[in-house]
C-alpha cells in the first residue's frame, strides 16, 4: 500500500511540475501576429504631439510606438510622436556604430576578424558569414554592417578600434553625449536585445542628423547589393540588404538618401531613413511598428513632409532686424561718422516654415553665449514653442579691422576703412586748395611789398634831389611849392 501511495505521489509530483513548467513556458511565448498587429493599429488612435499645434500642417496617423520626422538643414521637427520615449533600437544601433568608426579610424585600415567577434554574435544573429583569420578593410565591412546588418562585423570592427566591445561600446555612449542625447544608451555595437540598450526617437534622429553628413555612409546605407571579392586575405561575401525602400524593392522611394533596418522580437520594427528633394532633407525614424508598415509609415512622412513645409533663407527674408542694413547691429557712431553694416547673417542658415505660417508670425530669440567660431551671437526662430531654425550672426567680410568691446555687448567700435580713406582723400583735396590760395596770398602780398618799397625810394630819392650825383635845372613851376 505505501507503494502504490509513493507512485501516487510521485504521479502527482510530475503532473505539478508539468503544469509549472507549462505556465512558464506560456508566460514566455509571444504574442501572435495578429495580436501584434492589433496593437499598433490601436496605436494609431493615439495623439501625436505636433498635429496639437495651432495652425500646424495635420501629420499622418501612424502605427509606431514612436516617430520622428526632423529637417537636416534646420533641425526643425516637423512630426512628433512619443519622441522622447525609451524604445530598443535593434539593428539601427548601427547607424552610431559605422558613425563612430568612420570618426576614428580609416577606411583603409586592415581589420582581422578574431573568433570571439564571431563567438559574440547571436547564432541566429544577422551577419556577413566572416570566418576568424579574415583581413578586410574598414569599408568592406561597413559595408556588410549597413547592407547586411553583420552583427559579427560590428564586433569585428569593436576589437579593432578600441581592442574590445566593451571599450568601443564605451566609445560610442561618449559620442552619444557629445551630442547632446538624453534618452540613449548603448550596451552593444550590433543592437542585440538588453533591457539597458535603448534610445528614443528624437535621440535616433540627431545620431541620423551626423550619420548621413556622411556622403560616403548615405551611399553604403542606399546599396541594395555588394559584393566583396574574394583575396589572399578573404573569401568572397555577397551582401544583400532587406530594406524594402531602396532601389528595386516593393516599397522604393525615389528621394532615399540612405536608409537602416532594425528588429528584435522586443523591438519590433525599426527603421531609420534619410530623403532629400528640392534641397530639403529630411530625416524620417519609426520604432516599434509591424512590418511592412515601417515602410509604409517612412514613406507618408517624408510625402507629407515635403508637402506641408518650405525652407526660407534667413538672411533674405528676416526684414525686422535688417540686419543687412542699418539696424541695432549696425555702428552708428563710428569713429569716422557713419559706417557700413558691421555683421551680417550666415548665408546658409534657414528655417522650415509650415504651409500656412508666414515668416512675421515666427518668434525670435538673439543669444549672445554657446555661438557657434567666427560668430558673435545666434539667433533662434520658433512657432508656438516649436523651434523651426537658427543663424548665427557674424562679423561683416567687409570689415578690416576692429576693436575690443567688453562682455555687456552695447555693439563694437569699428573703423571703416574705406570711410578712412575717403576722409583722408577729403582732408587732402582741402588742404591742396588752401595751400594754393595761400600761396596766390603769398605772391600777392610780395607784389604788393616789392611795389611800396619802389614808393618808397621814390619819394626819398625825390627828396633828396634825385638818384643821380649831377643836378638837374630847377624849373620854375617848382617853385610854387
Amino acid at each position: 500500500m505505501k507503494t502504490n501511495n509513493s507512485k501516487f505521489k510521485v504521479i502527482i509530483l510530475y503532473l505539478l511540475c508539468l503544469i509549472l513548467a507549462f505556465n512558464t513556458f506560456t508566460m514566455q511565448v509571444y504574442a501572435t501576429q495578429d495580436e501584434l498587429d492589433a496593437e499598433a493599429e490601436e496605436r494609431k488612435n493615439e495623439p501625436v504631439d505636433t498635429n496639437e499645434i495651432e495652425g500646424w500642417p495635420q501629420g499622418p496617423k501612424i502605427g509606431a510606438e514612436g516617430a520622428i520626422l526632423m529637417d537636416a538643414n534646420t533641425g526643425a521637427i516637423l512630426y512628433a510622436k512619443n519622441i522622447d520615449e525609451r524604445l530598443y533600437p535593434a539593428s539601427t544601433t548601427k547607424i552610431m556604430t559605422s558613425l563612430v568608426a568612420l570618426e576614428n579610424c580609416n577606411l583603409n585600415d586592415i581589420v582581422t576578424v578574431h573568433q570571439s567577434a564571431i563567438d559574440a554574435n547571436a547564432s541566429d544573429g544577422s551577419n556577413m558569414g566572416l570566418y576568424a583569420g579574415e583581413q578586410l578593410t574598414l569599408e568592406e565591412i561597413l559595408y556588410g554592417i549597413l547592407i547586411n546588418s553583420a552583427n559579427e562585423g560590428c564586433n569585428a570592427v569593436a576589437e579593432h578600434i578600441s581592442g574590445s566591445i566593451d571599450n568601443y561600446v564605451d566609445l560610442m555612449n561618449k559620442r552619444a553625449k557629445e551630442l547632446g542625447l538624453k534618452n540613449t544608451h548603448f550596451v552593444s555595437a550590433n543592437g542585440l536585445h538588453d533591457d539597458n540598450h535603448y534610445t528614443s526617437p528624437r535621440d535616433l534622429a540627431i545620431i541620423a542628423r551626423e550619420f548621413f553628413s556622411h556622403d560616403v555612409l548615405c551611399r553604403m546605407s542606399s546599396t541594395p547589393k555588394y559584393v566583396i571579392h574574394e583575396t589572399a586575405n578573404h573569401r568572397e561575401h555577397y551582401l544583400n540588404s532587406h530594406n524594402k525602400l531602396l532601389s528595386g524593392m516593393d516599397y522604393e522611394y525615389q528621394y532615399l538618401v540612405g536608409s537602416k533596418t532594425g528588429f528584435t522580437s522586443n523591438s519590433r520594427q525599426t527603421l531609420v531613413s534619410c530623403a532629400e528633394k528640392d534641397g530639403m532633407k529630411l530625416i524620417c525614424v519609426i520604432m516599434k511598428e509591424e512590418t511592412p508598415n515601417q515602410f509604409t509609415d517612412t514613406v507618408a512622412l517624408f510625402n507629407y513632409g515635403f508637402d506641408n513645409f518650405t525652407e526660407v533663407n534667413i538672411k533674405n527674408t528676416d526684414t525686422r532686424y535688417q540686419l543687412s542694413g542699418a539696424s541695432y547691429l549696425q555702428e552708428e557712431d563710428g569713429y569716422f561718422g557713419n559706417t557700413m553694416p558691421l555683421t551680417e547673417v550666415d548665408n546658409a542658415s534657414y528655417v522650415t516654415l509650415p504651409d500656412g505660417v508666414a515668416f512675421e508670425q515666427l518668434d525670435s530669440e538673439i543669444t549672445y553665449n554657446n555661438t557657434a567660431e567666427g560668430a558673435f551671437a545666434s539667433i533662434s526662430y520658433s512657432y508656438k514653442g516649436q523651434k523651426l531654425g537658427a543663424a548665427d550672426i557674424k562679423y561683416s567680410e567687409s570689415l578690416n579691422d576692429t576693436t575690443d568691446f567688453s562682455k555687456d555687448y552695447k555693439g563694437p567700435k569699428v573703423i571703416n576703412i574705406k570711410t578712412v580713406l575717403f576722409r583722408i582723400v577729403e582732408i587732402s583735396a582741402l588742404m591742396l586748395v588752401l595751400i594754393s590760395v595761400l600761396e596766390r596770398l603769398r605772391k600777392v602780398y610780395l607784389e604788393r611789398k616789392r611795389l611800396a618799397k619802389i614808393r618808397r625810394s621814390r619819394k626819398s630819392s625825390s627828396s633828396r634831389g634825385g638818384f643821380s650825383k649831377r643836378r638837374r635845372p630847377v624849373h620854375h613851376r617848382h617853385k610854387k611849392w
